[in-house]
């Protein structure tokens, strides 16, 4: 298999294990969670709490699926987009996981949006308050957290001419 064809599928492997883990925590928060008064891991610290999320961060636009969903691909197709045309080099390695945790994490609250109609949230931090969030959230504020860093830290704008369409 050449290096380019491996990088892909194990890309995508990666992210399908991502995937995969983000919805099956969001299964077990639906069997063991839903209908609780939550679970005390780290008493004032850190719970585990059922929340049906209809919104975005914070409930934030309530009842805007079909947004969120248009969204979710959006970003799904620019991370999938850049993943592909990245180089096959080892200091692009960074990127590539930056990428797989952007698509997991958009493609799982996208499931949940089509299947239910509703994300799946259930860990909270008491401590100060935070909104309930899942796994894939944390994926896309890492992946986004690390882009950040990695684009203003590691790479130079040089570096991208990939990303051109015509290249």
């Amino acid at each position: 298999m050449r290096p380019k064809k491996k990088m892909l599928a194990a890309g995508t492997l990666f992210t399908l294990f991502l995937l995969a883990a983000d919805q099956l925590t969001k299964y077990f928060a639906c069997r063991f969670l839903a209908g609780t008064s939550g679970i005390t891991l780290i008493p004032g610290v850190f719970e585990l709490y059922y929340l049906e999320n209809r919104g975005a961060a914070f409930g934030i636009l309530n009842n805007r699926q079909l947004f969120f969903v248009l969204i979710a691909l959006c970003i799904s197709a620019f991370a999938i987009y850049v993943y592909a045309r990245l180089p096959y080099e080892s200091s692009y390695h960074p990127l590539r996981f930056v990428c797989s945790l952007i698509i997991a994490g958009a493609l799982g609250n996208m499931i949940d949006r089509l299947a239910r109609g509703y994300v799946i949230d259930f860990l909270y931090f008491s401590l100060i308050d935070f909104p309930v969030f899942n796994i894939a959230d944390c994926y896309v504020c890492i992946g986004a957290g690390l882009a950040v860093i990695l684009l203003f830290t590691i790479y130079r704008s040089e570096e991208f001419l990939f990303l051109r369409p015509h290249q």
